[in-house]
């Protein structure tokens, strides 16, 4: 398994696609220090208090981790996707499992060493941005460790996902369907916060369920939680606290320990079951 990872490495990184990532986290953290450093230049300049500033700064921030956890959803769609899928589609597993290698080792192998890609690009983008931010604006998030820990949990149950549908589907259906899963699972989780300010059991219930199957929206609220000042929090605890939990962006707890411990149980039972799927599957 050791050794499939260690050829997987090489081969992203052969493929040029380490050195993408790379320049394209160079080129979105120059992004985020030019637009947060005019941000809160003029708006020193126009007299704002520092304490507006940050929470200002604070939510450009959250947005930025928004929108690169779908970059991340489709890194892992592009990355997971092929492991398996695309192989197949080539032959090539064809040679390389005439080995003597068990399925089994050959698929964890390959999720190893793209996961080892999908979390270095994640804490390497997520800290160096946050670094940047923090250096700018002189203000930092309270836990930045773990809102880039949250977000690389994130990341790895969907390349989890696809890897496992690569295994079984075409890697194109395998990727699209993850990143459709991805979107529709942080509507559900948008669902379950407007559900339960608005008193909605049944559709609350219901959405807060999508987040056990497919477990990256509940994991996105740690890496809000992590990113959010205590000062947003106390405001919005202290006025209509209900309504505050339907904002996307807010969060006032991490997620629970049962649901961080059952994200790790659901991407060990996902690899299970796509490594006992694989073993059996006609090649």
């Amino acid at each position: 398994m050791i050794v499939i990872a260690r050829l997987t490495v090489r081969e992203l990184v052969r493929r040029r696609v380490v050195w993408v990532l790379a320049a394209l986290t160079v080129l979105s953290v120059t992004l985020v220090a030019v637009g947060l450093d005019r941000l809160v230049s003029l708006a020193r300049a126009d007299g704002t208090n520092e304490l507006e500033i940050r929470i200002g700064v604070s939510q450009v921030l959250i947005l930025i981790a928004f929108m690169f956890s779908f970059v991340l959803a489709m890194t892992a769609a592009f990355v997971g996707a092929p492991a398996i899928g695309g192989e197949l589609e080539s032959g090539v597993a064809l040679a390389i499992l005439a080995r003597p290698l068990r399925r089994a080792e050959v698929l964890l192998g390959r999720w190893l060493g793209s996961a080892l890609i999908v979390v270095g690009y994640t804490a390497a983008s997520g800290l160096l941005a946050i670094a940047v931010a923090t250096q700018i604006s002189g203000y930092g998030p309270p836990d930045p460790f773990l809102a880039v820990a949250f977000l690389s949990g994130q990341a790895l149950v969907l390349l989890t996902l696809t890897l496992a549908l690569g295994s079984v589907l075409p890697s194109i259906a395998a990727g699209a369907i993850a990143v459709v899963g991805f979107g529709l699972g942080w509507m559900a989780g948008v669902l379950a916060g407007v559900a339960a300010a608005f008193g909605v059991e049944v559709l609350g219930q219901v959405a807060e369920v999508s987040r056990w199957i497919l477990p990256s929206d509940g994991l996105w609220r740690g890496v809000i939680y992590g990113l959010e000042p205590p000062l947003v929090v106390m405001l919005a605890t202290g006025n209509l606290p209900r309504y505050a939990d339907a904002n996307p962006f807010y969060a006032s707890a991490p997620p629970p320990l049962g649901f961080v411990i059952w994200s790790g149980v659901w991407i060990a039972l996902v690899l299970g079951v796509s490594s006992w799927w694989f073993e059996r599957r006609d090649l």
